[in-house]
């Protein structure tokens, strides 16, 4: 049973709009789990995060997306966490970088909002040309058509990809 206190104050608006929740999971093959998430009525401020509930150990994955099906893979991923795209994005972690639970599918198309906004924003046209191949590059592997590798590296050990296919090591 999720646990939820509203009408807490914002760190962005500083109104009284904002809903801490915390809620406990059992996520399979990686045990239990706590989502913690704060969300503001008020001005939209949104951070969620993922925190074993066992000690981990630092870890690595590494995964290569290679048709259609390895889009349904669950990824846990928390604040503390780098994911990598080689040569098309890196998600740092830090105070900005959120937790999730997804899907591979779920991390692409995040990727990809990404880059499509950088596309919009950018004005030099060499560059632009440049996220837009990155962009046909991540439309290529959601469609199986092309393989993309992923890394998930987490200190914590609070992240995880969760396929037999994935390759795991310590940090």
């Amino acid at each position: 049973m999720p646990t939820e206190l509203k009408s807490q104050k914002c760190p962005i608006c500083s109104k009284n709009t904002l809903t801490l929740r915390e809620e406990e999971i059992d996520v399979p093959h990686f045990g239990r789990t706590y989502i913690f998430s704060m969300l503001c009525d008020g001005c939209g401020y949104r951070k969620a995060d993922l925190e074993a509930g066992e000690q981990k150990e630092p870890c690595r994955y590494t995964f290569e997306i290679k048709d259609e099906k390895d889009l349904n893979v669950k990824i846990v991923k928390s604040g503390e966490a780098m994911l990598k795209l080689p040569n098309i994005l890196t998600m740092e972690p830090g105070s900005a970088s959120e937790g999730f639970i997804t899907t591979l599918e779920g991390v692409l198309e995040r990727v990809k909002a990404v880059l499509e906004s950088t596309e919009e924003a950018e004005e030099d046209a060499d560059a632009k040309k440049k996220v837009q191949n990155m962009i046909k590059k991540v439309n290529r592997a959601m469609a199986g058509q092309e393989p993309l590798k992923i890394i998930l590296e987490d200190k914590t050990g609070n992240s995880a990809i969760l396929s037999e296919k994935a390759e795991r090591r310590k940090l």
